[in-house]
């Protein structure tokens, strides 16, 4: 069936804010700009603040979720289900998760590329289905276990490109890229606890998604912003890259963004992406389908790859390629994409069918919410 105008709209939507949200807080780790107190020319490397401001955008979902529902209300039918009365601290413990690992990949982010970043996410698969197994008494079919496998061989892959590459690039040290592309990993540890925390005591109160989004967002923005008081008088030495070597100097950034307004204008295309981000995923799984939001979100690694490629970020490597590839053909095999065709295949329609019955529940968890797609949120 053809797509709709709104459906086209949608998808665009989602592809484009999506990738805009990797590439402007990447685009803002390439600033330098004159800090505080006379401070000379050094790199904007705030990732705290940046994640600050993602969780501002996050937040702002909360006031997308109120609108919707007032004009919702306002129709001669209204469609859209409120939930029930929860308690918003449910949401704490899966917020602080969400900010730990969203504050993680934003250092790791400055120590590697921007491809090798977006690419390295999809090891979330791994880590959610292991955890929904122990923690969640889930059993994951022979497809899943194998895009598990997949997964794994594509994330060593594309580790391996990058450590081959650190040795010709200029602009990171392979220190740095090897550590950047670990602490992406760690991330994704963290970002699979959240998804079992959501799902063991969030998600049974009928909580629309943009209203979880927007309280998680509440909770890390309020948190992480009184966190940067004690940031500022934390020493952390040559780990830190601001000039007083504190774990963050937020002074320090906004000192950068009056010298170099454009962080500015970088830095509110990661907040206002990322709400758009959130809301066009949760409309194209509900206007089109789980399955399509997957395939937009693994579109975004191909997008990001090829602007920085474009603008000079990164230099092309054929091991990447393939890394690419795999991890696409492992998130597919976890998330069932390989159903559809066995189907059409006489011999093995039986076998797509019993696989089909088998992993529904398990693909309505981390499809049909858009979970297993962390927040840019992640």
């Amino acid at each position: 069936m053809a797509w709709t105008k709104y459906q086209l709209f949608l998808a665009g939507l989602m592809l484009t804010t999506g990738s805009i949200n990797t590439l402007s807080a990447k685009w803002a780790d390439t600033f330098r700009a004159p800090g505080c107190n006379s401070d000379p020319d050094h790199a904007f490397s705030h990732p705290f603040v940046q994640a600050v401001g993602m969780f501002l955008g996050e937040f702002s979902c909360l006031a997308v979720f109120y609108i919707l529902l007032c004009h919702d209300r306002r129709s001669p039918e209204p469609q859209m289900n409120a939930g029930q009365n929860f308690n918003p601290f449910l949401f704490f413990p899966p917020a602080m998760c969400d900010m730990l690992a969203t504050s993680t990949m934003y250092i790791a982010l400055s120590m590697t590329s921007a491809s090798s970043f977006q690419m390295l996410r999809g090891a979330v698969i791994i880590f959610t289905g292991l955890l929904s197994v122990a923690f969640l008494g889930r059993r994951l079919i022979a497809s899943q276990w194998l895009g598990i496998l997949t997964t794994i061989l594509g994330l060593v892959i594309v580790g391996l490109a990058d450590f081959l590459s650190g040795h010709k690039d200029d602009s990171h040290k392979l220190s740095d890229v090897i550590t950047g592309d670990l602490l992406i990993i760690l991330a994704q540890v963290i970002v699979s606890v959240q998804m079992v925390l959501e799902e063991k005591f969030v998600y049974r109160h009928d909580v629309h998604p943009l209203r979880a989004v927007g309280i998680e967002g509440f909770f890390g923005f309020i948190v992480l912003s009184l966190l940067l008081i004690p940031m500022y008088f934390i020493y952390v030495g040559e780990f830190s890259d601001n000039p007083r070597q504190v774990l963050e100097d937020a002074l320090d950034a906004f000192c950068q963004i009056g010298h170099r307004p454009l962080i500015l204008l970088a830095l509110l295309g990661n907040t206002v992406s990322i709400a758009f981000f959130n809301f066009a995923g949760i409309s194209v799984t509900k206007e089109i389908s789980a399955t399509t939001r997957m395939v937009l979100d693994s579109l975004r690694t191909l997008v990001i790859w090829v602007v920085s490629l474009a603008l000079g970020w990164e230099q092309f490597h054929g091991l990447q390629v393939l890394g690419f590839l795999v991890l696409l053909v492992g998130t597919a095999l976890y998330n069932g994409l390989h159903r559809p065709l066995l189907a059409r295949i006489p011999c093995c329609a039986g076998l797509a069918g019993g696989e089909e019955e088998s992993g529904a529940g398990e693909r309505e968890r981390l499809l049909g919410d858009g979970s297993v797609q962390a927040p840019d949120e992640s």
